[in-house]
């Protein structure tokens, strides 16, 4: 559960210096978002998902 909170602050802080710092960036990012196919969006997210697993697993052995 530790490692799980400690997580969530790092994306919160991440998520914080993007939108408080470069809110600019973060509005571009956001309508890329938006003009990008959904089938884009799921498969770049299921590919980040399982890298972020396999960090995790090579961390964690």
């Amino acid at each position: 559960m530790d490692d799980f909170l400690v997580a969530l602050g790092l994306v919160l802080v991440i998520e914080g210096v993007l939108y408080g710092g470069l809110p600019n960036l973060a509005r571009r990012l956001a309508a890329e978002v938006l003009a990008t196919p959904e089938q884009t969006l799921r498969t770049a997210g299921l590919v980040a998902a399982a890298i972020g697993v396999g960090i995790v697993w090579m961390v964690r052995t």
